[in-house]
């Protein structure tokens, strides 16, 4: 079993308004290079109630965004992601009262950049980690990654007990940015935020503890939401109308299968504000069952992996419940896939440090 020392979040400092965004297209002469029609799609979605208010973003040349090249943007993503991961975990160790030194292995999951050696390779230099640690990076799993992440670091535990690992979901999601006339890219450009969720594990304490991993793939709806590669090495999110029907589902699939029911309540991924109102009908959800969700969302916007995990942080902050009671945590995404878990609550909650 694995145990919950703490869990953090971290954002870039940059945040925009929706309204911001579309001032900073504006000002863009990337924005002429799409059709009146796309234009206007943007517009309506940035200017309207897309269950999103603010974004923050850790690109860092914002103003060029639009206008990048694929190389000007996989560098932005080398800059970002170590850095942004780093934040959050140092907010763990200090949370936790560990040290870099403390931690056995390192697992990061990103799908918004590439580079090789991964994220760990530069986090684990930013914090001064042992040279000996275990450094696993995760990618291709896109918004779902949360889950497998976590699942990996309890493997990693089975067989290295008394290890403590970290796991930390980072996405640059302003480096996958760019204009086409696709309106599944458009509005990925109007809802996805960047952000970083670190958590610290061991198979010791009486802290949350995570069990009941189980996963859902359904390749036939590969290309419903996925990453493709376009236009010279642009990476373009492919986005389906049917996303919200076809998450709707695929959740209800895995809740209908869960353990442990009704005692855990739902911690989801935030993809969308369509997107928490199809699984809420779909699950028979009271009104108020998704509310940090859906503030996760109207705060970050869409921020893929880490998503869950932050809802998760702000759920474990407003927990009232007793022993034996928990959450059922499930992200989904690209592929499509769907992964799920239990994390029920200690004795003591607030064992756990948050």
């Amino acid at each position: 079993m694995m145990i919950l020392q703490t869990i953090t979040s971290a954002f870039p400092e940059r945040q925009m308004t929706q309204m911001d965004v579309w001032e900073l297209l504006g000002s863009s002469k990337a924005l002429e290079r799409v059709s009146s029609g796309s234009a206007r799609l943007l517009e309506r979605v940035l200017k309207g109630d897309s269950g999103i208010d603010t974004r923050s973003f850790g690109y860092p040349d914002l103003e060029r965004v639009f206008s990048a090249s694929p190389d000007d943007l996989a560098r932005g993503f080398e800059e970002a992601a170590p850095c942004l991961a780093g934040r959050a975990l140092e907010k763990a160790l200090v949370s936790a009262g560990m040290v870099a030194g403390d931690v056995d292995a390192l697992f990061i999951s990103t799908c918004t950049g590439y580079l090789c050696p991964g994220v760990t390779s530069h986090v684990a230099e930013q914090l001064a980690m042992r040279e000996d640690a275990c450094l696993h990076d995760l990618a291709g799993l896109g918004c779902a990654a949360a889950l497998p992440m976590l699942r990996s670091a309890e493997g990693f535990l089975a067989t290295n007990p008394g290890a403590t690992v970290a796991c930390v979901a980072v996405e640059i999601c302003s480096a996958a940015f760019y204009l086409d006339d696709d309106p599944g890219q458009l509005i990925s450009l109007c809802l996805f935020g960047d952000g970083a969720s670190a958590s610290l594990w061991s198979d010791a304490g009486r802290g949350w503890a995570v069990d009941g991993f189980s996963s859902l793939h359904l390749p036939q709806a590969r290309e419903k939401i996925r990453f493709v590669k376009e236009g010279g090495g642009y990476l373009k999110n492919k986005l389906s109308p049917e996303v919200p029907d076809y998450s709707a589902r695929a959740v209800e699939r895995m809740w209908e299968r869960s353990e442990g029911l009704p005692r855990l309540r739902p911690v989801l991924h935030g993809g969308g504000r369509d997107v928490l109102t199809a699984i809420e009908m779909r699950l028979g959800l009271a009104e108020d069952a998704l509310a940090e969700e859906r503030s996760v969302l109207r705060s970050q916007g869409n921020m893929s992996s880490p998503s869950v995990l932050v809802a998760l942080e702000r759920k474990i902050q407003n927990f009232q419940g007793q022993e034996g009671e928990g959450f059922w945590l499930c992200g989904f995404g690209a592929g499509f896939s769907a992964h799920a878990a239990n994390l029920r609550a200690p004795s003591s909650h607030t064992q756990c440090q948050e």
